[in-house]
């Protein structure tokens, strides 16, 4: 977990203070527009923080989370506990696997693949409560 946490600030502290420069200057090369960014950017002010605890938790997505919040100007304290509580979650799945199975590769690799569905079950289920509670917060506002 604490190596996820250092790994993610690497590509958080580059998004933040490299990322925004490059990415208006280049990013028309690999279709992202100002707007685009600006929208991206308002989103992550909205929802970083469930977005990147979820993303701490899906493959491909647990690499790349740093960076949006990075350019966002995520606070960097909450990014550090949304990051170590997805990261530590995932790590606990994994080690819980690993301890209990022991040395069977196949059956680790099998018991790998479940809890990365049950992962993505549970974020899928985690975001479809959030957004029930975000329009039910925003309809008692109107």
């Amino acid at each position: 977990t604490a190596g996820s946490l250092a790994g993610a600030y690497l590509n958080y502290f580059a998004a933040r203070y490299l990322g925004r420069p490059l990415l208006l200057k280049y990013g028309k090369y690999v279709w992202i527009t100002e707007e685009k960014f600006a929208k991206v950017e308002t989103f992550f002010h909205k929802h970083g923080e469930i977005s990147t605890f979820i993303g701490r938790l899906l493959p491909v997505v647990r690499h790349l989370i740093s960076l949006p919040a990075g350019l966002a100007g995520m606070h960097h304290w909450k990014f550090a506990l949304y990051t170590l509580l997805g990261a530590g979650l995932w790590c606990t799945v994994l080690t819980l696997i690993g301890y209990i199975i022991g040395e069977n590769q196949e059956l680790i690799i099998k018991h790998s693949h479940q809890a990365v569905i049950g992962v993505v079950i549970f974020s899928a289920l985690l975001i479809t409560v959030y957004v029930w509670r975000h329009r039910r917060k925003s309809a008692r506002a109107e």
